[in-house]
């Protein structure tokens, strides 16, 4: 069971890493901050570049943590948050990826949830250090990252309502 929770961290890790610096540096053909802070922009997420700049580091921060195993419910929070944000957005255009829908973002965010309730096993720095989450961890990780992602989505709303309104003049 161990090697299958590294292995479960180290892979979901390797896909955020790739995933917030293909939003960061443009790395494994993404469109770097720019392109990227045009379509946060489009979502409804402004300011686009800040908020790409938010969103990228947080992935990386949650990628450290799952790599490392260490504090992994706090790693699982950020990455819960931050997905939920993503998997709104994308929501309009159904659940697949291949249609821009929000499965990417659901698969992360469910990932994430599974480690924040699982913990990360014995090959990890929460174990070398004794830190030990129980399933209250996870339920703490789930409320708190979807508590973070109701301040972006809420101003998301708010941008998205004036500009019905202005279209709508």
């Amino acid at each position: 069971m161990d090697l299958g929770l590294a292995l479960l961290r180290l892979l979901l890790a390797a896909l955020l890493f790739g995933h917030s610096t293909q939003k960061l540096l443009g790395w494994f053909h993404g469109a770097g901050r720019a392109g990227t802070a045009q379509v946060f922009e489009q979502w409804g997420f402004v300011p686009g570049r800040r908020l790409v700049l938010v969103a990228g580091v947080a992935e990386l921060a949650g990628a450290g943590s799952f790599a490392l195993g260490l504090l992994t419910p706090g790693g699982a929070a950020v990455i819960v948050g931050t997905m939920a944000v993503a998997a709104v957005a994308t929501a309009p255009n159904g659940f697949w990826a291949q249609r821009g829908g929000c499965e990417v973002p659901f698969c992360y965010g469910a990932l994430a949830l599974v480690l924040a309730f699982t913990g990360p096993g014995a090959w990890s720095l929460d174990h070398a250090l004794n830190l030990h989450f129980g399933p209250w961890w996870g339920l703490g990780a789930l409320a708190l990252g979807l508590l973070a992602a109701a301040v972006p989505l809420t101003a998301r709303a708010r941008v998205l309502r004036a500009r019905a309104t202005t279209t709508t003049r």
